[in-house]
């Protein structure tokens, strides 16, 4: 049918009343406006090929957050080497700031890999991206130091965390995408969850594997060479993790995508389209108040996300002057327990919904923050874990619903593009910026609870973007047909639907 033929019949539609009069007209109206769901419309996913897009999307994820905790909980040591000695403070903040130098690149980093996902697939970029980041990681364990090489030490640093940065533009956006549009409609939480815990995987393993080397070499060790060990061990975890990732099939519902577009290219102006998806211009155009909605939430989770699996060990050896093997062992312990949460949040989201988990985590944030902080400034190892444990608390709502909501925010044609984007750039304003933000302002303003203020008023943000997205649990992807786990779930789904009122 043509696009003129299309409007023509819009406009002669009949008005409500008038076809509830009719029921012939009626009939004839209601399917032409919803046509019936057919068995082939729907997506009966393997259980098996679920799995195996989870663990290969979750191991990057936990890759990409093995690399940034390490920089973090080594933020001191790398003052020392790569920064000329002198303040503390100073080097400190300079370590901070090439920390957040990489999230300058990662919008960058969105612009080109989302529509490029959103073109060619996510499997191959996802493939480029882990590649990008293992390479950044591994060379980082390679440079000489400040003492070694002088202004170059520091300077190869900048442009090896740029290029984490850049690689990682594409990372989470495709990863959530991948994960969302393999698995099932009433499960998608529950397989979204592993992404996060793919996350904590990999601070957990950061945090211990620094803490191990703090514990056996000691500061001087960790100095001349021990902080090398971590950046090289990404070069085989990034190994591992692109095999796993060239195993995988594309998803179903970006198959089924490109099945339709090329159905479509007989037509001049479905194949000017299908060349288009994924073009910026669109994705600003048609999806800015739902890219808005997205940095916000992006912004107030990663601003929590960031301050207390990034920041936290910092802020307690430094600014409250504990032992770094103390305050990275407590965060550990923290962040076990929210793995062994994760999933069951995620299970959560799927039954009572996505705003009801998120709003429950950035409520927990707007009003526990300020006691948490209280409890960790009185010291002692209870205090400090019930602190620490308050605020994961709320996190571990965000952790285990966020990757299935933000996906389902946008259509297919543009879901990888639209996502990365708006996840980066939130990301670069907002999270990267966390630690030297929090660091500066206790600098100026000189109390120790500019973190919690700092937290609340992210998850006011919050608050806000919540109570303003829609509901997608048990839905399937806007632009995607339904997906199921099973042929007697779409059997039912059919039924249904069938049964169902469609005017």
């Amino acid at each position: 049918m043509a696009i003129g033929e299309t409007a023509h019949h819009e406009d002669e539609t009949p008005d409500r009343e008038a076809v509830r009069r009719h029921p012939t007209l009626f009939r004839a109206v209601r399917r032409r406006r919803n046509p019936p769901l057919r068995r082939t419309d729907i997506t009966v996913t393997d259980e098996r090929a679920v799995k195996r897009a989870v663990k290969a999307a979750a191991l990057g994820n936990a890759m990409e957050w093995f690399d940034f905790g390490i920089y973090s909980y080594l933020a001191v040591t790398i003052g020392h080497v790569f920064f000329p000695s002198g303040n503390g403070t100073v080097q400190l903040l300079a370590s901070f700031a090439t920390f957040a130098v990489s999230f300058l690149v990662r919008p960058l980093g969105g612009f080109v890999f989302g529509p490029m996902g959103d073109r060619v697939g996510r499997k191959a970029v996802l493939a480029l991206t882990m590649i990008l980041m293992a390479i950044g990681t591994f060379a980082i364990g390679l440079i000489p130091s400040y003492a070694t090489i002088g202004f170059w030490a520091p300077a190869l640093l900048i442009l090896f965390r740029l290029v984490q940065g850049f690689s990682t533009g594409g990372e989470y956006g495709g990863a959530s995408t991948f994960i969302a549009e393999y698995a099932p409609d009433r499960r998608r939480g529950y397989f979204g969850s592993f992404l996060e815990l793919g996350t904590l995987a990999g601070y957990v393993g950061a945090a211990g594997l620094v803490t191990a080397l703090t514990a056996g070499l000691g500061s001087s060790g960790m100095e001349s060479w021990g902080w090398r060990v971590p950046f090289l061990v990404a070069g085989p975890i990034g190994l591992v993790g692109l095999y796993l990732r060239l195993k995988l099939d594309e998803t179903p519902a970006f198959q089924r995508l490109e099945d339709e577009s090329a159905h479509r290219a007989t037509d001049a102006a479905s194949a000017v389209e299908t060349t288009a998806r994924g073009d910026l211009r669109r994705i600003f155009r048609e999806q800015w108040p739902t890219l808005v909605l997205c940095i916000c939430l992006v912004g107030a989770y990663n601003i929590a996300d960031y301050m207390l699996l990034s920041y936290m060990p910092t802020y307690l050896s430094d600014e409250l002057h504990y032992s770094e093997t103390s305050g990275l062992l407590i965060l550990i312990i923290t962040m076990v327990v929210l793995m062994l949460l994760i999933n069951q949040v995620g299970r959560l989201s799927d039954r009572f919904g996505r705003k009801p988990l998120l709003m429950a985590g950035m409520l927990g944030f707007l009003v526990l923050s300020l006691p948490s902080f209280l409890l960790v400034g009185m010291g002692g190892v209870l205090p400090v874990s019930a602190g620490m444990l308050m605020l994961g608390l709320s996190l571990v709502c965000l952790l285990g619903t966020m990757s299935a909501a933000l996906p389902a925010l946008f259509p297919t044609q543009v879901r990888y593009g639209s996502l990365s984007i708006g996840y980066n750039l939130s990301a670069s304003l907002f999270g990267g910026t966390t630690p030297l933000v929090i660091t500066a302002l206790i600098s100026v303003t000189g109390t120790d609870l500019m973190p919690a203020y700092y937290a609340m008023g992210a998850a006011l943000v919050g608050v806000i973007a919540v109570a303003c997205m829609k509901e997608t649990a048990r839905r399937p992807l806007d632009g995607s047909p339904p997906a199921v786990a099973t042929p007697e779930e779409a059997a039912e789904l059919v039924e249904s639907q069938a049964h169902s009122p469609r005017f």
